[in-house]
């Protein structure tokens, strides 16, 4: 029986989710207009334990979105993550923040980009297929008219980031899923237990967050 904390933090959604063997089994998310991430995280870990049924101590590994995403959303959960495999003795999982947001649709055909809000212009992106295969690597990149013109097929837009562009990208070509803004624990359950089946995980002294672009302050 294997438990495996998830924690996802990397945009305005500060998300739970306890799942064993690969499915959920207490989830924990709230997304407001600011990021209460510090506040939450730790009741929300207290709280999926609760209602598991389970201590620390149950858990095999922790799952952590890597980004990329929020600088100060993904310190917190990459910091807790790390502080809870230093004190229990156990692996850490890093899983890819955009892949997380793909998961949360299901499409019969075309591309699945999902879209994370990089402030200004820019949005991080990457393209998956309709069986959440990566064809190309993350980019932070400001979105043109043209932008997907190599991309043949029906074009799904989800996450946040997408919002910015709908004035901007040309109809029917384009998919909008405005109910699909952030990604959560709740699709981390599936992926986090297929790695650590193989045990892919990375090392909790030296791992860091995939944060893409540097850090600005805001005033």
């Amino acid at each position: 029986m294997t438990y495996i904390l998830n924690i996802e933090t990397a945009t305005k959604n500060c998300s739970v989710a306890l799942a064993k063997d690969g499915a959920v089994v207490a989830l924990k998310e709230f997304a407001g207009e600011g990021y209460a991430h510090a506040e939450k995280l730790h009741v929300f870990i207290e709280d999926v334990l609760t209602q598991g049924n389970i201590t620390f101590k149950d858990l095999s590994a922790i799952a952590v979105s890597m980004g990329p995403g929020s600088y100060t959303g993904l310190r917190i959960g990459v910091s807790a993550a790390k502080g809870l495999c230093y004190a229990l003795n156990i692996p850490l999982i890093a899983i890819d923040t955009l892949e997380l947001l793909a998961l949360k649709i299901k499409v019969n055909e075309g591309a699945i980009i999902p879209m994370i809000d990089a402030r200004r212009m820019e949005a991080y992106t990457a393209i998956f297929d309709k069986d959440y295969n990566k064809v190309r690597e993350t980019k932070a990149e400001i979105i043109s008219e043209n932008f997907f013109d190599a991309i043949a097929g029906i074009i799904h837009l989800i996450g946040d980031g997408a919002a910015k562009y709908a004035q901007v990208l040309p109809a029917g070509k384009f998919v909008y899923h405005e109910d699909v803004l952030y990604p959560s624990a709740n699709e981390m359950a599936q992926p986090s237990f297929n790695k650590y089946k193989i045990s892919d995980t990375v090392d909790v002294a030296y791992f860091e967050p995939f944060y893409l672009k540097d850090f600005i302050a805001g005033k």
